[in-house]
């Protein structure tokens, strides 16, 4: 129980964390007035990247890049906005684009591991349920096997994640369209977004170490 809550205090951290600096980055304007939209467009020409189109998708930081339909997809919150905070979630999903592009092997690989990421997250907790219900270690063992699925998905996502914003944050430094302020707010804001998915993956990890105690006990 302890191990759950530490998971879901460190998750509630980060989810808060990442929309107050958003937030608060959404104030500071970009000073050339161009939109996240407008300078993924650049980014995205300047690394010589012809096939990603760029679309419009509902939501609030629903941002992603879609590496099997070439498509760079940017939020209602972000497509058309001329913040800083926006800039920088559209410029970290050019990082992935550019990920792509060089076929970055992290991405790769995480990109294969997405159909069994989706089948353990879909039904481990389910045939765990039922090992422990029936008391069936066998069953419960095959649902912390598929759970581990998940964990190992979320950890090859770290690299990727962090790649991207590393290279978003050079391409905005490297230009001379960006005062050091604003890149200094993209950074804040990507550096917040990172946190997310350093939480999401300590949160499986401690479910993990939970369930493993349970098998162990049981």
């Amino acid at each position: 129980m302890i191990l759950l809550l530490i998971g879901v205090a460190i998750t509630l951290w980060a989810s808060y964390n990442i929309k107050a600096t958003f937030k608060k980055y959404s104030q500071l304007r970009y000073s050339k007035n161009a939109t996240a939209e407008v300078v993924a467009n650049w980014i995205l020409k300047q690394n010589g990247i012809t096939n990603v189109r760029i679309e419009r998708i509902p939501g609030s930081l629903t941002d992603h890049y879609d590496p099997t339909q070439k498509v760079l997809r940017l939020s209602d919150s972000v497509y058309g906005s001329v913040s800083m905070a926006a800039i920088g979630v559209a410029a970290h999903e050019c990082g992935h684009a550019i990920q792509d592009n060089i076929a970055y092997q992290p991405l790769v690989t995480r990109r294969k591991l997405v159909p069994i990421a989706n089948i353990g997250s879909t039904i481990s907790y389910p045939v765990i349920l039922l090992g422990i219900i029936f008391g069936a270690t066998g069953l419960l063992n095959i649902g912390i096997i598929l759970f581990s699925a998940v964990v190992v998905f979320q950890l090859v996502t770290l690299p990727v994640e962090f790649d991207a914003s590393k290279r978003a944050c050079a391409i905005l430094e490297g230009s001379n369209r960006f005062s050091p302020t604003e890149t200094e707010a993209v950074k804040k804001v990507l550096s917040a977004a990172a946190m997310t998915y350093l939480a999401s993956a300590l949160n499986s990890i401690l479910q993990l170490m939970r369930l493993l105690n349970i098998a162990r006990r049981r």
